[in-house]
């Protein structure tokens, strides 16, 4: 899956090896594996809250859709890219929406 690019139909959810902390508004962790630090801020600490249960990308527009002011083509270019680079630091896990077992 690293070399591949997320689409809608994917289930994403958090990897087990992070640190996680809420900072004002912002949502900073740490990865255990690779001793990184990220600052998430607002919008990716709330992506991060709610793929804390592991959910398809489209549900997950849908959702940042209705909580943000945002048109949904929009957020879903920018979702995939931050999920695309969440993937390549290795901070979530991505499966074929088929797949039931994350």
């Amino acid at each position: 899956m690293k070399d591949e690019l997320i689409t809608t139909g994917h289930i994403i959810g958090q990897t087990e090896d992070t640190l996680v902390s809420n900072m004002d508004q912002d949502k900073v962790m740490m990865s255990i594996q690779t001793g990184k630090y990220y600052n998430l801020g607002a919008i990716g600490g709330r992506i991060w809250d709610i793929i804390e249960t592991p959910t398809t990308v489209g549900r997950l527009v849908e959702v940042l859709t209705l909580e943000f002011d945002v048109n949904q083509t929009v957020c879903e270019e920018q979702v995939i890219i931050f999920l695309n680079k969440l993937l390549k630091e290795q901070l979530i896990v991505v499966k074929e929406e088929a797949s039931v077992n994350l």
